[in-house]
Parts: structure tokens; sequence; C-alpha cells
């Protein structure tokens, strides 16, 4: 079994429960909270807009033209393509893309974001794919239960981000992805190997948690400030 199987096998729980999600079932209905909806936009454009800065910096590290240009090109698709399903979820919920941008990021998308970051920066390329691949991997393995299971039409709610990722495009990322870690895995010692595994957990455990931020319209905690109003961190 190849290193990226390995990884997936002991995270399957994790990915089950993803799919069992209250907010990716109301996906599959067609009935999610305009709250989360707003939640889930203004949290994941900024936590996709450090995708694309972890891109860079796993870029760095590439050894080869072929890992530069895939890097550049999922950039290019976070920022042309994956601005789609937002789009999707804003008509849902009836606002402006433009109004949900630059939001504080909440207590989970911070930790995830800095998670990541903290791989890229202290670690090799083989842990910086570890930490990014759950977040591909995830929303392809739900765009093709969802297509399964609910098989929208063009009239339902959320049939453009259903179809975005359980398209082609998603399946083939998560198969690149899934090659350059076994590749990276192969030429890595066991303690890196350890360290990259560790990193494909806490980012699948923190996928979860993140559709329960959005669900739950998470904040950070109130604070009093100098002029006694309080505002969100």
């Amino acid at each position: 079994m190849s290193f990226s199987a390995q990884l997936r096998k002991e995270t399957a729980p994790l990915f089950q429960a993803i799919l069992e999600h209250p907010f990716v079932e109301g996906i599959g209905r067609g009935e999610v909270p305009r709250e989360a909806l707003v939640h889930y936009v203004k949290q994941d454009y900024e936590y996709l807009t450090t995708f694309c800065r972890i891109y860079g910096l796993a870029a760095s590290k590439a050894e080869t033209r072929e890992d530069l240009a895939f890097f550049q090109e999922q950039m290019g698709f976070i920022l042309n393509e994956e601005i789609h399903p937002h789009h999707n979820f804003c008509r849902a919920a009836g606002v402006r893309y433009e109004d949900l941008q630059q939001a504080p990021l909440a207590p989970t998308a911070h930790h995830y974001t800095r998670h990541m970051l903290g791989a890229a920066l202290q670690g090799t390329l083989g842990e910086t794919l570890t930490a990014l691949a759950p977040c591909p991997w995830t929303y392809r393995d739900i765009g093709l239960h969802l297509m399964e299971t609910v098989q929208p039409q063009e009239d339902h709610p959320f049939y453009e981000w259903i179809t975005f990722y359980g398209a082609a495009a998603s399946r083939n990322v998560t198969s690149i992805f899934q090659e350059k870690i076994d590749r990276c895995a192969a030429e890595a010692g066991p303690a890196e190997r350890d360290r990259m595994k560790r990193h494909f957990i806490r980012s699948t455990q923190l996928e979860y948690a993140f559709w329960s931020m959005a669900w739950e319209q998470e904040t950070w905690p109130l604070e009093e400030t100098p002029a006694g109003q309080k505002l969100h961190r």
C-alpha cells in the first residue's frame, strides 16, 4: 500500500464524519442556514488566500519544473476558479461576494492556516504537501459523494458547488497530490514520514472543524476595549 493510501486509510473515520456533517448534509438537501453560508464564505476566502501563499512556499522547495508548474497552476485555480462555488453560496444567501471579503479569521480558521504555514515554513516539501492535501482530497470526496447520492439537477440550490467539486479537475488534483506525497515519502526517512503523517491527520481533523466553525458561526470570545466597547478579536 502506498504512503498516501495509508494516510487515507488511517483518516477514513474523519473523512466519513465530514460526509455526515450537518453542513455537508445540508448542501446535499439544499438547506443550509443563511448565517452559516455567510460565515463559511468569509472564512474560506481568507483561508484560500493563505493556501495560495503556502503554494508559493511549496514552490520554493520544488526541485523540478513539473512541481513548479503544478503549484503555479493551483494558485491560479484558487484565484480564478474556486470563486465559483463561493458565488453559489452567496447567491443562495442573498449577499454580495465583495461584502464578505477581508473578514478576521475565526479561531478554527486561524489555527488551521497557522498549522499549514508552520509545516511549510519549518518542514520539507513532503511535509508541506501532507499539510495541504486534506483540503482538496476531502472536497473531492464530498463532491463525488453528493454527485452520487443527490444527483443534483440544475435547479438544485447548490448545483454549481456540488458539480464543481465533483468534477474531473478535482479528482485530478487529488491524484497529483497523492503521487507527489508518495514520491516524497519514498525519499524521506522514518522521522520525516512520521511528521508527514501527523500533518495529514491534523489537517484532516481541522477540515472537519472548519465545517463546524461555519455551521456554528464561531467567533472569538468578546473582550473589553479601553473605551468600554466589546469587539470581536
